[in-house]
C-alpha cells in the first residue's frame, strides 16, 4: 500500500477509497445541474459507490451515490471533449 502526505504532514493511504468522495447534492450545486442529471451521468461509472435497497413489492427503492474525486475528473474531462 503506498501512503501520500496530508497538509497537516500525516501520511494518507493512497487509492480512490481514501479520495474525497462527493455526493449528489454537492455535485449539483459545484456543477450547477439538477440532482436527476447528476445521477444519470454518474450512475454506470465505474468507481462510483451505490448504497442502497432495491424496489420491493411494496417500498420504493432507494440509493444514494458517493462519486470520488477522481471519477469526477475523468467524466469531466469526457464531457469536455464532446463539445470540443
Amino acid at each position: 500500500m503506498s501512503f501520500d502526505v496530508a497538509a497537516a504532514g500525516t501520511p494518507v493511504p493512497a487509492g480512490i477509497e481514501f479520495e474525497r468522495h462527493f455526493s449528489v447534492q454537492e455535485l449539483e450545486v459545484m456543477w450547477g445541474l439538477s440532482a436527476p442529471k447528476v445521477r444519470e451521468l454518474f450512475r454506470d461509472e465505474e468507481g462510483v459507490v451505490v448504497i442502497g435497497e432495491p424496489e420491493r413489492r411494496f417500498k420504493r427503492g432507494y440509493e444514494t451515490l458517493r462519486i470520488p474525486q477522481s471519477v469526477v475528473r475523468r467524466v469531466h474531462a469526457k464531457l469536455r471533449r464532446r463539445v470540443n
